[in-house]
């Protein structure tokens, strides 16, 4: 049995792209911090689709131990599909930005991001039909005002993942490295990165996509042979393209 590993699947994209793989058969395997959540999602996937199997594991990956502990627990699974999605924004400036926030942030958007991916590349980078998908951000591509922080982060998701997709097809090994950067989505990140109790998007946000377009977005990503799926920042269409970022290839003798 193979399966498709999920973080970050307890709300918003990662709920949502959990079950737009299921409806394409794919056993998961979900990860998040809040038990509950993820144990609803597994309900719900199952009350479709009985026939799959749906492994809960309850994990705080801003936690650098706990990341390379998730990964152990799962070396009993073959693992067809990683999806790095969990992560969280901040609004602030610079000089005023919460470090205690910042540092859990830095430690979940890159570090634990940086960890999953070097680990599934190493056991699996040669298996055929392999695929790491890593959710980056618009922000990941432009710098947004009072979220630098944040978007300095996603900007190492993007260039990371690019650069692992090109490393990968350089070394002739079987598996896609791909990146998705979402514009604003319905999801509970602007509520976290503004420290709020709740947060409307209709009415608030002029242009946003739900959680479930761009789930369907990353599956249009998955399908195809492009490295990046990117929302359109001003017109918020949605376009599949090669890397974007330069690449400087080693040149060996």
């Amino acid at each position: 049995m193979k399966y498709t590993v999920i973080t970050g699947a307890s709300s918003g994209i990662g709920y949502e792209t959990a079950l737009a793989f299921a409806a394409r058969g794919k056993n998961l395997i979900i990860a998040a911090r809040r038990t509950e959540e993820l144990e609803q999602l597994k309900s719900n996937v199952l009350s479709q689709y009985p026939e799959l199997d749906v492994v809960v594991q309850t994990v705080d990956l801003s936690i650098i131990s706990n990341a390379h502990d998730f990964y152990e627990s799962l070396k009993k699974y073959e693992i067809e599909t990683w999806i790095n999605n969990a992560g969280f924004g901040n609004f602030a400036s610079v000089g005023e930005q919460k470090l205690d926030k910042i540092e859990a942030m830095l430690h979940l958007n890159i570090e634990a991001l940086t960890v999953l991916s070097s680990l599934y590349v190493r056991d699996y980078g040669n298996v055929e039909g392999t695929q790491l998908i890593n959710i980056s951000s618009g922000g990941g591509y432009t710098i947004v005002a009072d979220a630098v922080t944040y978007c300095a982060s996603k900007f190492y998701v993007s260039a990371f993942t690019e650069g692992l997709a090109q490393e990968l097809k350089g070394k002739g090994q079987a598996m896609q490295a791909k990146v998705l950067a979402p514009a604003a989505t319905e999801t509970e990140f602007a509520k976290r990165s503004m420290d709020l109790e709740n947060f409307q998007y209709e009415g608030t946000v002029p242009k946003f996509h739900t959680s479930k377009e761009m789930a369907e977005f990353l599956l249009n990503l998955y399908d195809s042979e492009k490295v990046v799926g990117i929302v359109d920042g001003e017109t918020y269409e949605f376009h599949l393209k090669d890397p974007i970022y330069p690449y400087a290839a080693r040149q060996r003798k």
